[in-house]
């Protein structure tokens, strides 16, 4: 088919190879029948046939006609075709680091993990509730995982565990 040709033309002279095929006893489906009629029309109606397919629409070819005609007749109105624009648009993307003037660069991996200061004075251990160190250098928790190891058995997380057991 070529691109000028109205569509209606088209699957109509389609619709008539479907009728010569089915009295020369080799009769198709609606569903391959409309198959082949989407697969014979132009790039131009490449976005009707994917929402069609999508969508899962059974339709009889006289309907499938008259939806194709009305598509062309959007098409038409729409003039051109829509073309897809890329740009870089500032202030997005990925940000890049910027040094505050030191000349100094920020260390990476396990050194940037390390606290700078000491232990917050004022934060509280998660095993035992007491101030001044944290779970991981909490006596009781460390001498708590010493006897799960031996015994084979795993730690609580918690000091309200304890106190109910």
């Amino acid at each position: 088919m070529s691109e000028g040709s109205p569509v209606g033309a088209h699957v109509i002279k389609m619709m008539g190879y479907i009728q010569t095929l089915e009295k020369l006893g080799f009769a198709l489906n609606d569903e391959l029948a409309t198959d082949v009629i989407l697969q014979s029309l132009p790039d131009s109606f490449n976005q009707f046939v994917l929402n069609f397919n999508m969508n899962e629409i059974n339709k009889t070819l006289p309907q499938l006609l008259g939806m194709l005609r009305t598509a062309e007749s959007n098409m038409k109105k729409g003039g051109s075709k829509f073309v897809l624009m890329v740009r870089e648009v500032k202030g997005k993307g990925k940000k890049v680091a910027k040094s505050k003037g030191n000349g100094k660069t920020k260390p990476k991996g396990k050194e940037a993990l390390k606290p700078k200061g000491g232990v917050n004075k004022d934060g509280k251990c998660f095993h035992c509730g007491k101030t001044g160190h944290w779970k991981r250098n909490c006596p009781i928790y460390l001498e708590d995982v010493k006897k799960a190891k031996a015994v084979g058995a795993s730690v609580s997380g918690t000091a309200h565990e304890k106190e109910s057991s």
